[in-house]
């Protein structure tokens, strides 16, 4: 609850409670949890430090209050109502947010730095130009949200929640500095704005990406015991040709989940091994690939006592895909012709492709 003498004087007005935070300075954290603070008018009041918080999720009542130009830096804020409040241009650097409800409330040139976000909702808040620089974005509900122009650097973003009507054009990605020492970067995607920054500034990290890129080979097949041996030895002697064999082991038909990681895997590779031997799954999965994904070189191999499904020929039509499909009789025999029959037409393959506009 409330401290009754905390709240009184904050009831006199903003110049009394800021005077007395002045004279008292030894009142480190000011108790005003669980206060009904609803339309206050807080504008520029000095709050650093004060426990805003509510022992219920959303017992602190801060709706539609005026706390713009606030100092709320350090307050703690978990579970807070705050909807359709005003914080244009408060100062929140390193707030506990956690679980408040910053619903359609405006932040419009905010200072977030540091600060706590975790299960946040902020759907429909107004973040434009705010500063959000090492703040953290756990769970937090970003949907509706605008954050045009504002700053993310070093913000960590996980398992945000966001729709078509998030807006968050023009982030900010490069750290704010005066005078200034690099060139200022935008990105238009928060999820993404961290990996670029560090695909900007690590000659590792880019490294480790044109690797993947350039030796990257997918191999797809069914993954019995029986097949796992055929799978198993091209991916030991991709390796033993300096390639990256990635091998995703999926036992039953596609679904939404498979497809979106086989098409992520895709989309890094050089080219893409599918073994069609008793896998109708992977004729899924190369339907949801290669049309998809036309400069993605693919070799398809089965043996020749399989049976081949109606739906290869579809697969077959495709520019990408080497024209004739790679029966085989043994293991011994895809790894005695792995070269000449597997890799040989998979690069050809991958030279054309890239050759043409």
């Amino acid at each position: 609850m409330a401290s009754e003498e905390h709240l009184k004087i904050l009831q006199q007005g903003v110049a009394v409670w800021n005077d007395w935070r002045e004279k008292n300075p030894e009142v480190v954290h000011p108790d005003l949890g669980d206060a009904d603070l609803r339309k206050a008018n807080l504008h520029r009041a000095d709050l650093h430090e004060a426990d805003l918080s509510g022992a219920w999720l959303y017992d602190a009542n801060l709706s539609y209050a005026d706390l713009s130009g606030a100092n709320l830096m350090d307050a703690v804020l978990m579970g807070a109502d705050l909807s359709r409040a005003h914080l244009i241009r408060a100062l929140l650097d390193g707030a506990h947010l956690n679980a408040a409800n910053f619903s359609n409330a405006d932040l419009s040139g905010a200072i977030l730095r540091g600060a706590v976000l975790y299960e946040t909702i902020l759907r429909g808040a107004d973040l434009s130009g705010a500063n959000l620089d090492g703040a953290q974005l756990i769970l937090t509900d970003l949907c509706n949200t605008t954050l045009t122009g504002s700053r993310v650097y070093g913000a960590s973003v996980w398992d945000i929640r966001v729709n078509d009507r998030t807006s968050q054009q023009n982030l900010v990605i490069t750290p704010l500095a005066e005078p200034v020492i690099e060139p200022v970067i935008t990105v238009d995607n928060i999820e993404v704005a961290q990996f670029v920054y560090l695909l900007l500034n690590n000659q590792k990290l880019r490294d480790v990406i044109d690797t993947i890129t350039s030796k990257a080979v997918l191999i797809l097949g069914r993954f019995s015991e029986e097949r796992k041996r055929v799978l198993g030895a091209i991916r030991a002697e991709l390796r033993e040709r300096n390639y990256l064999p990635i091998m995703f082991d999926f036992q039953a038909s596609a679904n939404k989940t498979t497809v979106g990681t086989i098409r992520t895997l895709a989309n890094m590779a050089r080219f893409v091994i599918a073994d069609l031997t008793d896998a109708r799954s992977v004729l899924q999965e190369l339907q949801a690939i290669v049309p998809d994904l036309p400069k993605l070189a693919v070799r398809l191999l089965i043996q020749k006592s399989a049976h081949e499904y109606g739906m290869l020929d579809d697969i077959r039509a495709y520019r990408s895909v080497v024209e004739e499909t790679y029966e085989y009789e043994s293991l011994e025999e895809v790894i005695a012709s792995i070269k000449k029959n597997i890799i040989g037409p998979a690069e050809a393959k991958v030279k054309e492709l890239r050759q043409t506009k």
